[in-house]
C-alpha cells in the first residue's frame, strides 16, 4: 500500500487509510509503535516494552510453579 507524507505545521505527517486502520484494530487518538527490524521498520499498535515484560513474566512464573500452586489453595 503506497502513503503519502504530508505537512502537519512545522512537522511531517503520515495519513493512513480507513481500511489499514480497520484492519490494525486502532483507531483516531490510538498509538503505533515504529519497531526497527532488519527489514525496516515496523508499525505496530502492540508495545514490544510490555511484550518484553509479559516473557519476563511468563519465565519466572515457570521457575516458581509449584510455589504459585501452593498459593493458590
Amino acid at each position: 500500500m503506497k502513503l503519502k507524507l504530508r505537512a502537519v505545521g512545522t512537522s511531517t505527517g503520515l495519513v493512513l487509510p480507513k481500511e489499514m486502520l480497520t484492519r490494525m484494530r486502532v483507531r483516531k487518538d490510538d498509538q503505533l509503535f515504529a519497531v526497527e527490524t532488519p527489514d525496516g521498520y515496523l508499525l505496530t499498535p502492540y508495545d514490544p516494552e510490555v511484550d518484553r515484560q509479559l516473557e519476563k513474566g511468563r519465565k519466572m512464573m515457570a521457575k516458581y510453579r509449584e510455589t504459585f500452586r501452593a498459593l493458590a489453595k
